[in-house]
């Protein structure tokens, strides 16, 4: 497998961590670089981690993973995208209480969801013999870059639209899910 399609396939896997990423954004208030930096970390080391434990997985576990990890990404998804839409109707009693906050159980949980798919290639590459030293940084690499890139773009969208952008940040997020379990249903 060559350096081209590693970058094709890093940037396919970072799709749905830059999207969460931007919905991440719309709730800064002021962008916080260290913030956007521990949000890029989290979704870009976490995307390089799933392929590395998938490769090591290897073909032993390959039907039991790719059987569900699509129900699994459906599931956290729609948990917090839920979470932000329900927050996206409750009244701020203190607007400012909450800016600056990072929920990093919440990051953890995101971080996983958005790459249960980078597992399942991680299990491809095994069978494939691809350089797994590689692949996991061009794919580490590339999401923290989307991802530090989505906060930015979600906060400049968010900071005129706080809960306009928070409902619609849950409903990405909720069809993101559904788009990952449509797409292993069919």
């Amino acid at each position: 497998m060559g350096i081209a399609e590693l970058v094709v396939i890093a940037l396919g896997l970072s799709m749905d961590a830059f999207a969460v990423a931007v919905c991440k954004g719309l709730n800064m208030r002021k962008i916080d670089y260290g913030q956007t930096a521990l949000i890029a970390l989290f979704f870009g080391g976490f995307q390089a981690l799933m392929p590395f434990i998938g490769w090591l997985l290897g073909k032993q576990f390959e039907s039991y993973i790719t059987s569900i990890d699509h129900w699994i990404a459906f599931v956290l998804l729609s948990f917090i995208g839920g979470k932000m839409i329900y927050e996206s109707f409750k009244k701020d009693d203190d607007p400012l209480a909450d800016a600056g906050k990072l929920d990093l159980k919440e990051l953890t949980v995101l971080a996983i969801a958005t790459s249960i798919d980078a597992l399942a290639v991680g299990i491809t590459f095994a069978f494939l013999k691809a350089d797994i030293k590689i692949s996991v940084l061009l794919i580490g690499v590339i999401t923290f870059l989307l991802s530090a890139l989505g906060v930015f773009i979600g906060h400049k969208f968010g900071e005129k639209y706080k809960n306009k952008a928070e409902l619609a940040g849950g409903v990405i997020l909720v069809l993101i899910g559904l788009k990952i379990l449509v797409e292993h249903l069919k």
